[in-house]
């Protein structure tokens, strides 16, 4: 039995003084292949502890449907942690952030109208209670007082950015110790005064999160807990990148100044990230200020270790700080794992959306458009179908409150897009004998962050010609978890605008990392061997999809890419490196 605890400003393990080193590595970005690759180097840079976040999202996809399988397998990477010597932070709060789809939240909670989120709200904390009974109980034998790695537990997260219901945080600890989590507790909020009245509870240990100016950020911890470790949970050494927005890189040198300066002062500090991953199917978060802001598939986050795993610079600038306050064994890296560019794929099927929403969904009538949460969908497409009557001259047709991203047909040709972030009319003309009008919509990624992180997906309010509501739709959710009822045929021209599924197959003959380029392609998503890669736009910045070597297969592999607006020439390339802006 062992147990981390705190005296004066030092953490004490096995009667020793601990400095905690640490690392975010997060399971669930990473496919478990690579697992014990990404801890060998974080051990390499000199890090002692790894920290991870648990998503409530990925372990409760639907209610009372827990899964904890393949990169959900939580048990797994933290024995495995243990085995190679590393302690562990875990972060089992019901909010992670993250630029994790709706901040790890499950989508099936905002099918209730009037359910409070991270409050105390007897409805949410009746579903979050029913996750804890199933989660906690797993984590037990992995905590440090029963043999296991798992140092320290995290109640919420950056609380007092979101709220200030201290009753709610404090049910939160509660529930924790009432299941057997006897480790240290600890809050990490922002270095200001409100994020930390906010996010602190009375018996809790308090961290800070920044990405400079370390002597301030602990001075203004030190004003709300005068002694205790300092210890910087988030140090943001790097920062993910916003659909349609420059690439985000930030120089190693600042980094490892600010590292430097905490070190100095004898802090403990967990790198975020020290691998950022890949926002993998549906996953990515969005922000939500002046503007909504999706976040791409990529989470390589310009930090120690780059999307597919490979020492940057700030890796070995890192260690070299680490070095001067920790004596270090000599780098030892684990065998690179290699990439290779397999070259250009003809994609030669294709199958039109509108002819296959039978093999993909069943249809819902409805008096009016209803969000995706309603009818059970959490990730991906939904399509909305109406008839108009006619004739109507000079009108325009209003997706209101659409979330996020909308084409429009009539009669089945394309009339226009319809964007949150520019919700324009689209001009209609409809014939004395009507018009037909179908809508898909696009989740782009529930905000992960902020005041607006209630966040549901499809027509939230309504469709108006004018400014008359339109009624009795026929609703089609379209989640695309499985493809294997799609019909494919060789690709006709004539199909080539449409939104569509092509389809090309190439073959691997070793099994190496490789690149997914995809120039002269403009939106959607891409699935190789069945699993979701994630997003692809042609607005950027990111132009590669990271393909890990686990997904391929030795013989024939298959692509299929589900394309929005269309292509002029079905041809995508594979290469052995990523272009993320």
């Amino acid at each position: 039995m062992r147990n981390l605890s705190i005296s004066g400003d030092h953490f004490i393990l096995d009667g020793q003084p601990l400095q905690l080193l640490s690392g975010a590595l997060h399971y669930f970005r990473i496919v478990p292949e690579y697992w014990r690759d990404r801890l060998l180097k974080l051990k390499a840079c000199g890090l002692n502890t790894i920290e991870t976040y648990i998503p409530w999202n990925v372990h409760e996809p639907r209610e009372g449907r827990f899964y904890f399988e393949g990169n959900a397998d939580i048990e797994a990477f933290v024995r495995l942690a243990g085995e190679l010597d590393l302690h562990v932070i875990l972060r089992p709060s019901p909010f992670i952030c993250a630029e994790w789809e709706f901040g790890g939240l499950p989508a099936w909670l905002l099918a209730e109208d009037n359910m409070q989120l991270r409050c105390e709200d007897k409805d949410y904390l009746s579903k979050l209670d029913a996750y804890f009974d199933e989660l906690l109980p797993r984590l037990r034998p992995l905590l440090s007082t029963h043999g296991g790695p798992v140092l320290a537990l995290q109640v919420e997260n950056e609380y007092g950015s979101f709220g200030s219901d201290k009753a709610y945080l404090n049910y939160l600890k509660e529930g924790m110790i009432a299941r057997g989590m006897d480790v240290l507790l600890f809050t990490s909020d922002g270095a200001e005064d409100h994020m930390l009245q906010g996010g602190m509870i009375e018996g809790v240990f308090a961290t800070v999160n920044f990405g400079s100016r370390a002597k301030e950020s602990f001075a203004k911890l030190r004003e709300y807990q005068p002694t205790g470790p300092l210890m910087c949970m988030e140090f943001w050494n790097g920062w993910f990148d916003h659909w349609m927005k420059p690439h985000h890189s930030r120089p190693e040198s600042e980094v490892a100044e600010t590292l430097d300066e905490m070190l100095a002062l004898g802090a403990s500090v967990n790198f975020y990230m020290f691998h950022g991953g890949t926002n993998f199917g549906f996953m990515n978060g969005a922000n939500l200020f002046d503007t909504y802001e999706p976040i791409v598939t990529s989470y390589d986050y310009d930090t120690l270790l780059d999307e597919s795993g490979k020492p940057t610079e700030k890796f070995y600038a890192a260690r070299k700080i680490i070095e001067k306050y920790v004596e270090l064994p000599p780098l030892e890296l684990p065998p690179v794992i290699k990439s290779r560019a397999y070259g250009k794929v003809q994609m030669t099927e294709s199958s039109p959306l509108f002819t296959q929403l039978d093999a993909l969904s069943h249809p819902v009538r409805k008096a009016c458009p209803e969000p995706m949460e309603k009818l059970g969908q959490n990730y991906g497409f939904i399509l909305y179908s109406t008839k108009i009557t006619g004739p109507r001259i000079g009108m325009e047709l209003v997706v209101q409150e659409v979330r996020d991203r909308a084409l429009v047909f009539a009669n089945g040709t394309f009339a226009g897009t319809v964007e949150r972030w520019d919700p324009r009319g689209i001009p209609l003309e409809v014939p004395a004998e009507g018009l037909q009008i179908d809508i898909l919509v696009e989740n782009m990624g529930r905000v992960n962050y902020g005041p607006q992180l209630r966040d549901p997906k499809g027509i939230t309010c309504g469709v108006r010609l004018g400014y008359q509501f339109l009624h009795d739709w026929t609703i089609r959710s379209l989640p695309l978890t499985d493809l294997k009822g799609l019909s494919f045929a060789p690709i006709d021209g004539e199909e080539l605008l449409q939104p569509n599924f092509y389809r090309g197959n190439f073959q691997v003959s070793e099994l190496e990392d490789t690149f997914l380029r995809l120039d002269g392609w403009s939106k959607g998503q891409a699935f190789i061997n069945g699993f979701n890669l994630g997003r692809y736009w042609e607005k950027g910045p990111t132009q590669t999809l990271y393909v890990p070597a686990p997904l391929l297969r030795q013989g024939e592999n298959e692509l299929i890419l589900f394309e929005l607006h269309g292509v002029m020439e079905p041809i995508v390339t594979f290469e052995d490196k990523p272009d993320i802006g």
